[in-house]
């Protein structure tokens, strides 16, 4: 890795802890695309699991009372299975073609929640959890990007901003630490050998960019971050999408 391939990474190591912090996701959706660049599909994807897990644990004590913990273990318990079966998936087919659905599924997704008006659905209701945490946990096990279906949970039944933002924190500890477990159970060589001045190097980055986004929170609006969380969440499935077609393509 070269000097400007890891500061490349530490920044946007960097940009995703803040988007984490003020959104409660984006973190993978920002780092995913070009670990894998960087790494490869299935040792790309491992790393940023191991990093959301990171991310993640440092930002739960800080939001831990907006968590509601009834839908995390709805969304929990469906998402675990989902990373098992996403994990299975990645060593039977080919990574760009995982790419492609998971991206293209979650764009439908995502645009389908955004046309719904009406208050049809809420948070109260268990199907949509199940469905949401299902497709979040296989897309974290095959992109390493959990955070777009459940982005379409939220617009969906317009779960409130703070609560969606605290209980994606111990969300997304379980589902990715259920994928990094299952992977390097399948492939005991699928994390990247790294330095341990690697870690503590990340770890600065990350406690620097959740720090950031707090004092980012004190000046924008609820709804401004949700906009924010649509953006990210189109941008983390496009780049899903379009990684899996030029791999196929190339």
């Amino acid at each position: 890795m070269t000097l400007a391939t890891g500061a490349l990474i530490l920044g946007l190591i960097l940009l995703g802890s803040v988007a984490q912090r003020m959104a409660g996701l984006g973190f993978a959706m920002l780092v995913s695309p070009f670990m894998v660049l960087v790494l490869g599909a299935h040792s790309g994807v491992v790393l940023v699991n191991a990093l959301s897990i990171l991310s993640s644990a440092l930002i739960l004590p800080r939001v831990w009372r907006s968590v509601d913990w009834s839908l995390f273990r709805w969304l929990g318990a469906f998402a675990v299975v989902g990373s098992l079966v996403g994990a299975w998936l990645a060593q039977l087919f080919s990574p760009a073609v995982l790419a492609v659905a998971v991206g293209g599924i979650v764009i439908v997704a995502l645009g389908g929640s955004l046309a719904v008006r009406g208050g049809r659905f809420s948070i109260e209701q268990r199907a949509p959890r199940a469905v949401a945490g299902l497709l979040s946990g296989v897309t974290s096990a095959l992109a390493g990007v959990g955070g777009p279906a459940v982005s379409a949970y939220a617009v969906l039944t317009r779960w409130p901003q703070v609560s969606f933002t605290a209980t994606l924190q111990p969300y997304f500890l379980l589902i990715s630490a259920t994928a990094t477990s299952a992977k390097l159970i399948l492939d005991p060589a699928a994390l990247p050998a790294t330095p341990w001045w690697f870690w503590a190097i990340v770890l600065i980055v990350l406690i620097g960019g959740i720090a950031l986004g707090e004092r980012l929170l004190r000046v924008v609006s609820s709804r401004q971050v949700r906009r924010f969380v649509i953006v990210l969440a189109f941008a983390g499935a496009a780049a899903t999408l379009v990684r899996g077609v030029w791999e196929l393509l190339g």
